[in-house]
């Protein structure tokens, strides 16, 4: 297990993240790539420094403590410049890596499908590429003149082709992959079938929430961003209304904006979502500041504003009752669960049942003989109060989706008709 330091940079800005949740977090970070943290600095930038982010007396510190501790990286909770990690790795001795690439290596070892190989690997590139140049510096440059151009610039220039061809490739791949969940979800849209998508901080518990709802084996482990691919799975409401869970990769603070880039594809799923479950743990004390964290990444995908029922999820690590009735009154529209227990999933049904409630209505309707197509559907989309069979049509009562009994009333109308001018020949012949 690696030892590491952490430094906490913190530019004392009102309003900003606090350091303790930051550091905390971070711990947690490194705890997901199996380190171990040997210690925690607290480190004042402000105004920052160009060459380091952190000034001078500052870094020397840094350099002695991790001496001292005998630790093998420094790990910046900010996000480093090429040139300031290469001066602080220079003067501390030793690696030195900041908070996205952290993140990046946990996405890395949680990628199991191909997309989110995919979607790693581009999220990698876009980091690396602006940081070639300073691994360079030793070698030699393009001067001012002829015959100045070294061997250094050439296998920079080479590296930076290399690396954009391949986030070209990457983008094409990951945008086939878009192409192919378009489908899917133009059949689903067909079927007008409501997609409910779970959003969250990372570590919420969407993937055991998702395994409570669905019955689903999604692998779930208490740490951060266990979930990488975007898992669906079709349920039947209590009203019998049919419905697609959609769980996603989790969210966090100051999420690095590659990362966001790169699981477009997998985060397209929560833009044509119906409903929104913001899956909250509740048992956190900064529960609030990662609520808005998670509705900062919303906004940038610009669903905010779609309807959205809070889940106040690990309701059985909270002890204290007054605790929750707080929650509950602080956030209205809202359902108090515990996921890991499978507590109140009703309450949540019925949450989701009522933000649906809209969309079904009852039928009680003679449907002609030769369109059992529209029976079969009728099974697949809605709950089949009764139904009998007579000479030339089937009555059907049922509830079902507007937009089919819409066309079940169509279908009704057509069929009187039909029936309607059979008996007028027949009249006639007589």
């Amino acid at each position: 297990m690696e030892k590491v330091l952490l430094a906490i940079v913190d530019f004392k800005l009102k309003g900003s993240w606090p350091i303790e949740d930051t550091a905390r977090e971070m711990a947690e970070l490194v705890k997901a790539c199996h380190g171990d943290v040997a210690g925690t600095l607290i480190c004042p930038a402000s105004p920052p420094a160009a060459a380091t982010l952190i000034h001078s007396g500052k870094v020397l510190e840094v350099a002695e403590q991790a001496r001292l501790l005998g630790v093998q990286a420094v790990i910046f909770s900010e996000e480093l410049k090429g040139v300031q990690q290469r001066n602080l790795e220079e003067i501390i001795g030793i690696k030195t890596i900041d908070r996205t690439q952290l993140i990046l290596d946990i996405f890395a070892r949680r990628a199991v499908s191909q997309e989110g190989k995919l979607q790693v690997e581009l999220a990698q590139l876009a980091y690396r590429l602006p940081r070639l140049a300073g691994n360079y510096d030793d070698l030699s440059r393009q001067g001012g003149g002829i015959g100045t151009l070294g061997p250094g610039e050439t296998k920079l220039e080479v590296d930076r082709r290399r690396i954009g061809d391949r986030i070209d490739r990457l983008k094409k791949d990951l945008a086939d992959v878009t192409r192919s969940r378009l489908t899917k979800r133009k059949h689903r849209e067909r079927q007008h079938i409501p997609l409910i998508s779970l959003v969250g901080y990372t570590n919420a518990g969407k993937s055991t929430l998702l395994n409570a709802l669905t019955g689903s084996h999604q692998t779930i482990r208490d740490g951060l961003f266990t979930t990488l691919d975007s898992l669906a799975r079709q349920y039947v409401l209590p009203s019998r209304q049919k419905v697609v869970f959609s769980d996603t990769v989790g969210f966090m603070h100051d999420l690095p904006h590659n990362l966001i880039e790169a699981f477009k594809a997998t985060l397209e799923e929560v833009q044509s979502a119906d409903i929104l479950l913001h899956v909250m743990d509740i048992s956190n004390p900064a529960h609030a500041d990662l609520k808005q964290s998670v509705d900062k990444v919303l906004q940038e995908l610009d669903v905010l504003a779609k309807p959205t029922i809070l889940v106040l999820n690990k309701i059985d690590a909270v002890p204290d009752p007054e605790l929750l009735a707080a929650a509950r009154q602080k956030y209205p529209k809202s359902v108090l669960i515990s996921a890991r227990a499978k507590s109140n999933m009703g309450g949540l049904l019925h949450l989701i049942d009522q933000e649906l409630g809209g969309r079904l209505v009852d039928v009680d309707i003679r449907i002609p003989m030769a369109r059992m197509d529209l029976i079969n559907r009728i099974y697949q989309e809605g709950h089949v109060e009764g139904m009998d069979y007579l000479a030339d049509t089937i009555h059907v009562r049922a509830t079902v989706p507007q937009h089919l009994a819409a066309l079940l009333q169509t279908c009704a109308e057509r069929g009187s008709e039909s029936v309607g001018k059979k008996l007028d020949k027949i009249r006639r012949l007589y």
